[in-house]
């Protein structure tokens, strides 16, 4: 299959782009973003704690022995839904635009996997995160234009989580690997929460985790087969050239020899199943 760029558009912005409401409200959640970048370290916030997260996730997110980590959801649901609320409630009453750096990208990252997790113990049991409807667009299907939490008194969904705040702001693409859909196409939930002094390591491990996982890029007879998301943030990745000087950085021994061979890209895959344990 020959390389090609692509346009991404989250699902909503093509049933919004014909409006300017849309767009000011990006301008808006952008700027909680933006601000969090551009405060003097005077104006700094103290960390907020994550260790409420780290302990639900240690507790029900299970590493299996095939390189996947799945939600103990049946049991979340039942013994940790209210602590998960509360360390969500907590978030929202930070002062996020005045986190440094670093932290403001962990607090954010934290907040969408915990809000993530929420509304899938809302809904549970559900075959797929897509079968989450709660509107949010002519073309939406899933839970992640809807606004379900509240920062620094601006409402927010999970997409302007992602796209309005951590991609646009922060321009790293290993933020793929750090956000979780709650399906098995995506890259691991983590089993702890982000902090600034760990971001470095718990990026690079999640990308090696994934890169190295069929679901993430598999060599095949004839090519390769590779997730989605390399199609879908292709913007973010860069180029082919970029992408595959993105793999071979985080491939092991077997996968960098294959890739050195420069096989084409033959297929693009992705599993909307959700992440269960059960």
């Amino acid at each position: 299959m020959a390389w090609r760029r692509q346009t991404v558009k989250t699902q909503a912005d093509a049933a919004n782009d014909a409006g300017g409401t849309r767009l000011s409200r990006r301008v808006v959640i952008a700027g909680i973003g933006a601000a969090a970048l551009a405060r003097s370290p005077r104006a700094e916030a103290a960390e907020p704690s994550h260790e409420a997260f780290t302990e639900l996730l240690q507790r029900y997110v299970v590493a299996g022995g095939d390189g996947l980590n799945r939600v103990r959801y049946a049991r979340f649901r039942e013994e940790g839904r209210a602590a998960l609320d509360r360390y969500i409630e907590s978030l929202a009453g930070v002062a996020a635009s005045r986190l440094p750096r670093g932290e403001a990208f962990a607090y954010w990252v934290n907040l969408y996997n915990a809000v993530t997790l929420q509304v899938v113990l809302a809904h549970y049991p559900v075959a797929s995160i897509r079968d989450i409807d709660l509107g949010g667009g002519f073309f939406s299907r899933g839970p992640w234009r809807k606004a379900l939490v509240r920062v620094e008194g601006r409402d927010l969904s999970l997409d302007d989580i992602e796209h309005e705040i951590l991609r646009k702001r922060w321009r790293e693409p290993r933020v793929h690997y750090a956000v979780n859909c709650a399906s098995i196409g995506c890259p691991n939930l983590a089993r702890r929460a982000y902090r600034a002094r760990d971001l470095e390591r718990m990026l690079d491990e999640g990308a090696r985790a994934y890169i190295n996982h069929p679901r993430g890029v598999e060599a095949r007879e004839g090519g390769l087969r590779v997730s989605r998301i390399y199609s879908w943030f292709d913007e973010d990745f860069g180029s082919e050239r970029d992408l595959r000087r993105h793999w071979r950085s985080h491939a092991d021994a077997t996968l960098a020899a294959r890739l050195d061979a420069n096989p084409p890209v033959i297929g693009y895959d992705y599993d909307w199943r959700l992440n269960d344990a059960r």
